[in-house]
């Protein structure tokens, strides 16, 4: 692994991660709600008709904010080193996962942990242990 010291950026990275706990703040007091993403989502597709318009909005957010930036401000090329199949296969994996942990990174990881739920702790323990486990052995066991 090789890491490009050029592109490193810690102070956009705090700001970054500043703002992600502000909104997930604000979100919690304001609405009295959890901003985990993949029960927003879901709430899009299998919630109550009148509970989906904050939902579409919210999603709308997360897409477009990052389309506003890159009209504002010239972004790195994306870059993806794995085919179309993992991505699937990935995609398919982290669902089935948020479904069976009740949450995924941003509820748990975001909202939880700063909640100091102990429910959180293990979630989020137990899906970064996942990622490093399925990174060592696709990248050194099976050289994918």
């Amino acid at each position: 692994m090789l890491i490009d010291w050029n592109a490193f950026t810690p102070l956009s990275a705090a700001i970054g991660g500043v703002l992600i706990g502000a909104a997930a703040v604000m979100f919690a007091l304001l609405n009295g709600r959890i901003a985990g993403i993949s029960g927003i989502v879901s709430g899009v597709v299998h919630g109550k008709p009148g509970d989906r318009a904050w939902r579409l909005a919210f999603v709308a957010g997360l897409v477009g904010a990052p389309l506003l930036y890159g009209l504002a401000t010239t972004v790195p090329p994306l870059r993806v080193d794995a085919g179309f199949p993992t991505l699937i296969i990935a995609g398919l994996l982290v669902g089935i996962g948020t479904r069976y942990g009740a949450g995924c990174t941003s509820g748990h990881g975001v909202c939880g942990l700063s909640r100091l739920s102990p429910r959180a702790l293990m979630a989020t323990l137990s899906f970064m242990f996942a990622g490093f486990l399925t990174v060592f052995v696709m990248r050194h066991l099976l050289n994918a």
